[in-house]
Parts: C-alpha cells; sequence; structure tokens
C-alpha cells in the first residue's frame, strides 16, 4: 500500500511524529526544469467553483440586474449587504470546485494552479482566506478533505497541470487568548518590545477560553503546537516597522492581528512546522508552495525552512520544487530576502512597484520605459533578479493590493478586454506569469453607477474576491457554517450580483489569453528570451520609446529567433508606427516577419478584416543610417500583435 493510501485510511496524524512511514522512494511527480515555461493561475478556493455552475445560469453582463432579485418578503437589493456577504462570509467554493473547472483552466493556457489556503481553520470564525489556521494537518471541512485535496492533484497531474499549495509557517490561527487584563485585551494584545506577555488560555471549539484541549477543534494541532513557549506572546504591533535585517524587529515578532505569532527561535518549533509541510508534499505530490507572510521571519530562519523543504521534495525526485515568497514592503524587501536565501528561494511575488507600473503601462498612462526599466540589472532594487526570468512571479491583480487601491485592473479599464493588454505584457516579457482567478473574466465588481452605494470601495480587500460561481446566499457565520447558508444575505456573486456563475469562454478577455498562452507556449524565445524594448517613429518623429499610450513594443530573441511583440497601450483609438527589429536577424531586402498573433483577429475570426491577420507577412525595411524597422499599422485600442521571424 502507498504512502498516500496508509496515511489517508487513518484519521490524521495527532503530532508530525506520529506519521506512520518515511515516503522516500516511492513514485512521485517530477518538477517542472524551468518554472519560466509555467503559467500560473492563483484562486482563493473559497471564491472560485462550487462544481455545481450546472444549477446557476451563466451571468448576462448585459442584464446584471437579473442578478439582482428582490427577496420573496418583497426586501429590495441592498448593497451594504452584498458587500457584508463578500467580507465576512465563506462563500462555499470547494477542493472537488477546483477539480471540476481543470478543463476550463488548461483551455485558458494554464499550466499551473495555485491555492489558496486549505488547511483547517477555527470553525467559529469566518476566515475563508485561510490564513489562520488551526489544524496544520487536515484539511477545512468547508473546503472538503484530504482525499479531495489528493484527488485534484492527481486529476491536475492527469492533464499536465502542476499545484502550488499556499502555507503559512510565521503565525498560526487565532487558536488562543491572552490573559484578560493584558494591555489590549484577550485578542489583540498593545505591542510588548520587551518580552512575552503570560499565556491566557486555548480556545474552544466555540472560541471560548479552555483550560485544555480536549477535541479536534480546540486549540491548536498537530500535538508539538500545544505549548505556550511555541508563540512569541508579544501582542499585536507595526507589521511595517523596524528593519528588515534585524531578527528583533517589531514587524517579525508581532501578532499579525489576532494570527499568534511563532516563536521560530525556540527548539524544535521551526522543524516540526516543517514537518507539517513536508508531510503535504508526501501525501499529495504537489509541486511547489507559495509561503505567506515571509518578510515577517527572519532571514535565517526564512533559509532554514526553505532549505528543509527543498531537500525533502528532492528526496522525492522533485529537483526543482517551487518555493515562492509573498514579501511586503516593495522591491527593496524582495531584493533582501533573494539575496539572502539564495538558492533556498525558488522566487518571489513581484507584488511591490511593480504593479501599478505594469497597471499603468497597460491603461496608457504610464511610460513604457517606466515598466522595462525594472529589469535593468544595473538598478537598484529587482533589476537583476526581473533580468533573469526566473527569479520573480509577475503579478497584475491579487488578493490583498499592497500596492495602490484595492480593486481589479478591469473595475477602471477602458474596455473589457484591456486586461488582456496587461496580461500579454506578463506573458511576453521576463518572469514567471501569474493570472489572478477571474482576470480571465474581467471581474471589476458592480458597474460605476452603483460603487457610490458600497462601503470601503477601494479601501476593502473584498471587492477583489468576488466568488466567479455565482452563490445564491454565503455560508452561515460561524459554526453554523460548517452545515447550513445564511439565506438573509446574498451571495457575493461576480458584477455585484447572486446566483449567475461567469465562467465564460467566449468571454473576449479569456478568448485573448488563451490564444496569447498558447503562442507563448510554442515559441521557447518568449519564455527564456532575451529582452529588448524597441523604439519606434510615428508622424515623422525620430525614432525613440513614446507614451503613455502609444504602440509599446518589444523583442524577445533566443539564438537566432526573434519574436516582436506590439501593443497599443492607448485604450480608446488606434495606433500605428514603425518599429525597430534586430538588424543582424533580418537580411535587408528579402526579410519579413510574420503575423503570429493578433488578438484582435481572436475576438473576430471569420469576421475579422482589420490589418494584420495571422499568417501574413510585413517585410522589413531599411532607415537611411541601416536599422531594421516593420510598418504596424492601425492596431486597435488595446489589441497585441506578435511577430516572428521564423514562424
Amino acid at each position: 500500500m502507498s504512502f498516500t493510501e496508509q496515511v489517508l485510511n487513518r484519521p490524521r496524524p495527532e503530532g508530525v511524529h506520529d506519521i506512520i512511514c518515511r515516503p522516500e522512494r516511492q513514485s512521485y511527480s517530477p518538477s517542472p526544469v524551468d518554472w519560466r515555461d509555467q503559467v500560473l493561475y492563483f484562486l482563493l478556493v473559497d471564491r472560485f467553483s462550487d462544481a455545481r455552475e450546472d444549477t446557476r445560469p451563466l451571468l448576462d453582463r448585459h442584464n446584471l440586474e437579473a442578478g439582482r432579485r428582490r427577496w420573496p418578503d418583497g426586501r429590495p437589493w441592498r448593497w451594504d449587504q452584498w458587500a457584508h456577504s463578500g467580507a465576512h462570509r465563506w462563500q462555499g467554493g470547494t477542493i472537488k470546485g477546483v477539480q471540476s473547472k481543470l478543463g476550463y483552466l488548461k483551455r485558458l493556457g494554464v499550466t499551473t494552479i495555485w491555492l489558496s489556503p486549505v488547511f483547517k481553520q477555527r470553525g467559529h470564525l469566518d476566515t475563508y482566506h485561510g490564513y489562520g489556521i488551526q489544524d496544520f494537518l487536515d484539511v477545512d471541512p468547508r473546503f472538503g478533505t484530504r482525499r479531495d485535496l489528493v484527488d485534484l492533484v492527481a486529476a491536475a497531474h492527469g492533464e499536465g497541470l502542476y499545484v502550488i499549495l499556499d502555507i503559512v509557517f510565521n503565525h498560526s490561527g487565532s487558536n488562543w487568548l491572552y490573559p484578560p487584563d493584558t494591555p489590549g485585551g484577550m485578542y489583540e494584545a498593545v505591542y510588548n518590545p520587551t518580552g512575552p506577555y503570560p499565556f491566557g488560555a486555548w480556545r474552544d471549539g466555540r472560541g471560548d477560553p479552555a483550560a485544555d484541549i480536549a477535541s479536534p477543534d480546540d486549540g491548536v494541532w498537530p500535538t508539538e503546537l500545544q505549548h505556550a513557549d511555541c508563540y512569541t506572546r508579544a501582542g499585536t504591533g507595526d507589521m511595517g516597522k523596524g528593519r528588515i535585517d534585524d531578527p528583533n524587529a517589531e514587524h517579525k515578532r508581532s501578532d499579525f492581528c489576532d494570527l499568534r505569532d511563532f516563536d521560530l527561535d525556540r527548539p524544535y518549533v521551526l522543524s516540526d512546522i516543517s514537518r507539517c509541510y513536508k508531510h503535504w508534499i508526501a501525501l499529495t505530490d504537489c509541486d511547489g508552495f507559495r509561503i505567506d507572510t515571509l518578510k515577517h521571519v527572519t532571514d535565517e530562519q526564512a533559509r532554514n525552512f526553505c532549505g528543509a523543504i527543498q531537500e525533502f521534495a528532492a528526496s522525492l525526485g522533485k529537483q526543482n520544487f517551487f518555493l515562492v515568497g509573498e514579501i511586503a514592503g516593495g522591491d527593496y524587501a524582495q531584493d533582501y530576502y533573494l539575496h539572502s536565501l539564495n538558492r533556498n528561494l525558488t522566487a518571489v511575488l513581484d507584488i511591490g512597484e511593480m504593479c501599478p507600473i505594469l497597471s499603468g503601462v497597460a491603461r496608457g498612462l504610464r511610460s513604457p520605459k517606466d515598466y522595462f526599466g525594472g529589469f535593468n540589472p544595473n538598478a537598484k532594487g529587482m533589476g537583476s533578479h526581473r533580468n533573469l526570468g526566473q527569479r520573480h512571479v509577475s503579478i497584475l491583480d491579487d488578493h490583498d493590493h499592497v500596492y495602490g487601491d484595492k480593486i481589479r485592473f478591469s473595475s477602471e479599464a477602458s474596455c473589457e478586454h484591456q486586461v488582456a493588454a496587461a496580461v500579454a505584457l506578463q506573458l511576453f516579457t521576463l518572469g514567471i506569469p501569474c493570472i489572478y482567478y477571474g482576470t480571465e473574466q474581467a471581474l471589476a465588481g458592480p458597474e460605476p453607477a452603483e460603487r457610490e452605494w458600497l462601503p470601503a470601495w477601494k479601501r476593502s480587500d473584498c471587492y477583489l474576491r468576488e466568488a466567479m460561481f455565482g452563490p445564491e446566499h454565503p455560508r452561515a457565520s460561524g459554526t453554523r457554517g460548517l452545515h447550513e447558508p445564511d439565506v438573509n444575505l446574498p451571495g457575493f456573486g461576480p458584477f455585484g450580483t447572486a446566483g449567475r456563475h461567469c465562467f465564460d469562454e467566449n468571454h473576449p478577455a479569456y478568448r485573448r489569453i488563451a490564444a496569447a498562452a498558447a503562442v507563448r507556449m510554442k515559441y521557447p524565445a518568449l519564455r527564456s528570451g532575451r529582452q529588448y524594448l524597441r523604439s519606434i517613429s510615428f508622424l515623422n518623429k525620430p525614432f525613440d520609446v513614446y507614451g503613455p499610450g502609444e504602440i509599446v513594443a518589444w523583442s524577445r530573441i533566443l539564438d537566432d529567433e526573434e519574436l516582436l511583440c506590439v501593443l497599443n497601450a492607448h485604450g480608446t483609438e488606434r495606433r500605428s508606427a514603425d518599429v525597430v527589429v534586430d538588424t543582424s536577424l533580418n537580411p535587408a531586402g528579402t526579410g519579413t516577419m510574420t503575423v503570429v498573433l493578433n488578438t484582435a483577429q481572436v475576438a473576430e475570426a471569420a469576421r475579422f478584416s482589420g490589418p494584420h491577420p495571422a499568417g501574413s507577412t510585413v517585410p522589413v525595411n531599411r532607415t537611411g543610417d541601416g536599422r531594421a524597422f516593420v510598418r504596424i499599422q492601425n492596431v486597435p485600442p488595446a489589441e497585441i500583435l506578435v511577430l516572428a521571424n521564423h514562424p
């Protein structure tokens, strides 16, 4: 019997030292050779799918009111209730729901699925996001079972897809309380810079103080973490305060609100948490971890944890197990941890300064120099790491938006497919691209005329977390939500609706992104080639880089192959330009480049009659001083062309 079956046929282990056997030398799926070849897709399990979309209609985006029905007793639709549902309730997405959408994701061009944390949360709390873990060795029952997770990974591997689990080793959930007389109270004590507070009490399954841990819903599991000294007990401080290289900085000792900080310097704490996550690798055969709040542990703790995970994965045959860190604080912080951890950390999420720049260039609001300058190996911060292409995961939207307003790109887009232009920038420039769930459906929240009624619009994370599957109602609050819905609230469905899903493979953004991802997969130069921002000329202007809102052009070159990417960054007007290409790779007189992608044509299919259809060629011309260029004409707003010299 395999290790997996032995584990699943027994109750979940109570302690990491109770795991029944060692899994080495059994059969496991190997890691990708190069993570640059992957397209990641990040989803919140609670907000993605419940596998029951066939019981609900597809959302009609031209009739959103149909998804805002009055209540049976005549009460009208209320925006405060829709927003409350999104901010404070589980919506009902499941692991089986994710499995039901593997075909949808594969046809989009996704190759790797990144799941939000699926580990057991406290039953009485509505931590649908998954970052408040109560049991590090079990799956939350609202998401499914350990068997469901194993089956999902196996099914994904059967489709040629990889799976990344989101993990936390900086803190646990709100599993215990400070003494009642602690400054600030039991739940979020005032930060104590001089030492630990006394331990108060564990919380039982209802959240009340308990002297002992008497059931699987009490306190924290595994048993190795059931000791007061496993926790820093310093209260809640400023998560941005202190130098990043100071192991005693406030942001490294503080609880994360009421999520309890681990004291990772205590003997065995770090190794026991590492054992938990080694167990999940062996049990599920997953392919990588996204590591939450990595900035809030010291670089030595991070190095030891990541090294232990990498070595264990290698012992299973996963030589390139993916470890990507979430590091708030911008380019400097990301660069610091990449340097400090070196080979122990594969990459970081590029969630700092580059996020709003990427968004701004794609909207036509910033110069392309701002974005491509971020890859300069001589620049401070992340430039040298981005220039490698292997050490950053490109992010457009995510569940937090630590930089800028907390709304999705499409909330203020000029057209419904403009987000596909932003994703194309991710797909066709250096790095490992990541698509956030719903981006391919241009999720944007309610229409602008309704947003004045939304509490904390642009300030609350909830507007980044619509439920694609369109539940009628959310789960009830607390432990009731384990078994029943809250029929007094609407589900937090897409575009300010309930009871309508939006898995639409004919949506203009989905179709464009799928086509762009297919071209990326076909041409290695788009994944690992050198990158050059190209000068353009229009209206008799000299060749230079222009913007915002003009043609953005860049080449990816691998050996003798050049792929020229052309984006019209203007959201409402057509653009034309002459674009420089490599002179040595494109011979004078006879050279041509062939269009291999035209996203406007993808959208219109047989009805397309515009310039530069796929398969057409563009001659390579010469300027008076010998530079090679191609003439690009009338690119529609927010559309992409890709041309190849060796199609």
